[in-house]
C-alpha cells in the first residue's frame, strides 16, 4: 500500500441520490464528486441501487449520468424495500411466511436503531466501504442527506476505522422546512442520533446561513465546526448558453405546434399593430405582430409549492395589454413519484385535450420533462423566469442559481422571507411581490414582462455579474479546502 504522501487523497462519498437519479439533491452530489476529481481526489460513491431508481420510484435522467467524471467509482449497496413493496411476489421469505414478525422486526429497526427507512442501505454501505477500505484506505468520508441514514453510516464507519467524516445537510432532518418547526417531538430518537453524529463529525455543512444558524443554536458545542456551502449553477452543463447570455437576444420563438404545450391559432392571431418592441428589447418593424412574452418555470413541480397562486396570478396578469397572449411554460417533472402528475395538473387547472369553448385561457402550458443537458436552451428561449418555491425562511432552492446565470428578469412566487431572498438580493432584474396575494403577484409579473420587453445586453451582463459568484466552482472551493485541512494535506 502506498504511503499517504505518494497517492491522491481518497474520499468515500455517501450520496444515495446520484445520477441517473433525478432527485433534487442529485445536482449538488454530482457537482461535488466531479469537483473533487478535478482537484486531484480519488472518489468512490455509494449510491442507491438502480432497481430502486428505475422500478420503485421511476425517477431517472440517464443523460445526467453522462456528465459524471468516468474516473469516479460508483458502488450501489442494497436497500431493504419493505415500505415500498406492494407486490406479494417481491416479499422476502420471512415477510411471506411470518408477516407480523417481519413487521415487528422492521418497526424495531425504525424505532430503536435508526429512524429512517433508508437505514438498511446505510449499513450495507458501511459493509461495502470496509471491504474497499481494507484494500486501500479512505482518508475522509463525506455524507450528504437526505437520506440522513448516510450520516449514520459515516458515524459508524468512523467508529470502526477512525476515518474522519463531514456531514453535508443539503436538506434538514430535524427541522421541518415547510412549517419552520421541529420535525420530531422532544425525546425522539432522531435528536439523539443527530447529536451523536454531529459530536463526532469533523465538519457540518449547510446550504444557507439560516439553516446553519438554527443548528448552531441547537448544538452550540459544535457550532465552530459548521460552515455554509451554498448551491450554485453548473457551468459544465450550461456553458455555451451562459456564455451567450450577456448581449445576445433570446432565440426566435418557434412556430406553435399542435398538442399540449402549444398555443392555438386563435391565440397566436391576437396581436398589437404598429411599431412595437419584441421580447429582449429588439424593435419589431412597423406592421409586424408583437411576439407574446414567454414566462418559464423550469424544475420539478411539487405539492409543497404555491402552484394555485402562481396559476391564478398569471391568469390575472395576462389580462394586462402588455401580457396579451403571454404563456407560462412549465418545463420539468410533475412530482418525484409515479402518481404525482394527475394531482398537480388538477391544482394547476391543466387538462388533457382541447380547452372547452367559453373557458378562459389561463396561458399555462405543460411542456414536459427536460434533461439537465437541455436546460440551457429552455432558459435562453425564455423572456421571464418564474421562481416558484415552497417552504419558509430556511428554503433556498438550487434552481435559483441557474435562473440568475441567464440574466433574465426573475419573478418570485413564494412566501416572504425565505432564504432564497438573500441570494437574490442584489440581482438587478428581480421582481418580488413579497406576498402570495394573487393580485400583487400579477402586478409583479406584469412589471417583469415590461422589463423583458426593454431588456438590453448591458442589463443582462450586469445581472450575470451577480450570478458569477454562485458557480459550483466558486461555492465548492472552500469546501474542498476544508477537506484538505481535515486529512492534513
Amino acid at each position: 500500500m502506498k504511503n499517504r504522501s505518494e497517492r491522491r487523497p481518497r474520499v468515500l462519498y455517501l450520496a444515495f441520490y446520484f445520477p441517473p437519479s433525478r432527485a433534487s439533491g442529485v445536482y449538488r452530489a454530482r457537482a461535488t464528486a466531479n469537483h473533487l476529481v478535478e482537484k486531484g481526489w480519488d472518489v468512490t460513491v455509494c449510491a442507491a441501487p438502480l432497481d430502486f431508481l428505475y422500478n420503485v420510484i421511476g425517477s431517472v435522467d440517464e443523460e445526467l449520468s453522462k456528465t459524471v467524471d468516468p474516473s469516479i467509482r460508483v458502488e450501489r449497496p442494497s436497500l431493504n424495500q419493505y415500505t415500498w413493496q406492494q407486490d406479494l411476489r417481491e416479499y422476502s421469505w420471512l415477510r411471506r411466511s411470518f408477516p407480523l414478525m417481519a413487521k415487528r422486526v422492521y418497526m424495531f429497526s425504525q424505532t430503536k436503531l435508526f429512524p429512517e427507512r433508508y437505514s438498511s442501505w446505510a449499513w450495507a454501505s458501511v459493509t461495502r466501504a470496509l471491504k474497499l477500505h481494507a484494500k486501500e484506505r479512505f482518508d475522509v468520508v463525506v455524507a450528504t442527506g437526505n437520506p440522513f441514514a448516510s450520516f449514520g453510516a459515516a458515524w459508524l464507519f468512523n467508529k470502526v476505522t477512525g476515518v474522519p467524516y463531514v456531514m453535508d445537510y443539503r436538506d434538514s432532518w430535524t427541522l421541518d422546512l415547510f412549517h419552520d418547526e421541529p420535525a420530531f417531538p422532544e425525546g425522539h430518537i432522531a435528536w439523539q442520533w443527530e447529536k451523536r453524529m454531529l459530536d463526532k463529525a469533523s465538519a457540518a455543512v449547510f446550504v444557507n446561513e439560516a439553516l446553519r444558524g438554527w443548528h448552531a443554536e441547537r448544538y452550540p458545542e459544535v457550532a465552530d465546526r459548521m460552515m455554509v456551502v451554498p448551491n450554485g449553477w453548473d457551468a459544465d452543463v450550461l456553458p455555451k448558453a451562459v456564455e451567450q447570455a450577456a448581449g445576445v437576444a433570446p432565440a426566435e420563438l418557434p412556430a406553435p405546434a399542435s398538442g399540449e404545450g402549444a398555443a392555438s391559432s386563435e391565440e397566436a392571431a391576437s396581436t398589437a399593430s404598429g411599431a412595437v418592441e419584441a421580447p429582449g428589447g429588439q424593435a419589431a418593424p412597423a406592421g409586424e405582430r408583437r411576439a407574446p412574452l414567454k414566462f418559464t418555470y423550469l424544475g420539478t413541480l411539487t405539492a409543497k409549492q404555491p402552484v394555485e397562486e402562481m396559476a391564478e396570478a398569471f391568469k390575472i396578469a395576462r389580462r394586462h395589454p402588455d401580457l396579451a397572449d403571454a404563456e407560462l411554460q412549465i418545463h420539468g417533472h410533475l412530482g418525484f413519484f409515479k402518481n404525482s402528475p394527475g394531482t398537480l395538473k388538477a391544482r394547476l387547472g391543466l387538462q388533457d385535450g382541447p380547452r372547452p369553448e367559453g373557458v378562459e385561457d389561463t396561458g399555462l402550458r405543460y411542456c414536459g420533462p427536460v434533461s439537465k443537458t437541455e436546460v440551457g436552451r429552455v432558459y435562453e428561449e425564455s423572456d421571464v423566469l418564474v421562481f416558484l418555491a415552497g417552504g419558509g425562511k430556511y428554503v433556498t432552492s438550487g434552481k435559483i442559481f441557474e435562473y440568475m446565470a441567464f440574466g433574465r428578469p426573475i419573478v418570485s412566487v413564494h412566501q416572504p422571507g425565505i432564504a432564497a431572498q438573500d441570494v437574490l438580493d442584489g440581482y438587478p432584474l428581480w421582481f418580488n411581490a413579497d406576498s402570495l396575494d394573487v393580485e400583487e403577484l400579477a402586478a409583479s409579473m406584469v412589471a417583469a414582462g415590461k422589463a423583458a420587453r426593454d431588456l438590453t445586453p448591458e442589463q443582462r451582463a450586469e445581472a450575470r455579474k451577480h450570478a458569477d459568484t454562485y458557480t459550483r466552482e466558486a461555492t465548492l472551493i472552500p469546501f474542498e479546502r476544508r477537506l484538505r485541512e481535515i486529512v492534513g494535506d
